[in-house]
C-alpha cells in the first residue's frame, strides 16, 4: 500500500503511550493499534482531527505517500 502510517514515530517523539493516546482521543486501544501498525483501510477525519490535536501536529507529520514503482516488462 502506498500510504505508510508514521503514527509510531510521532508517539514516540511525544513519549505518549498507545494507552494513554486511546484514551485521550476516545478510540478503542485496538483500534489504535491498527491505525498505529497500518492495517487500516480508511481512517475517519474525526479520528486524525483528534490524533493531531493531542499528539500537536498535522496530517502528514502521521501520514506518509510513497509511490509504487511501476513494473516494465
Amino acid at each position: 500500500m502506498p500510504i505508510i502510517m508514521r503514527l509510531d514515530r510521532v508517539m514516540a517523539d511525544r513519549k505518549m503511550s498507545l494507552k494513554e493516546l486511546s484514551e485521550k482521543v476516545g478510540v478503542a486501544n485496538v483500534n489504535l493499534s491498527k491505525i498505529k501498525t497500518g492495517k487500516i483501510s480508511a481512517i475517519r477525519f474525526s479520528t486524525l482531527e483528534a490524533i493531531c490535536d493531542i499528539l500537536d501536529c498535522q496530517p502528514g507529520d502521521i501520514l506518509e505517500y510513497q509511490r509504487e514503482e511501476k513494473q516494465t516488462e
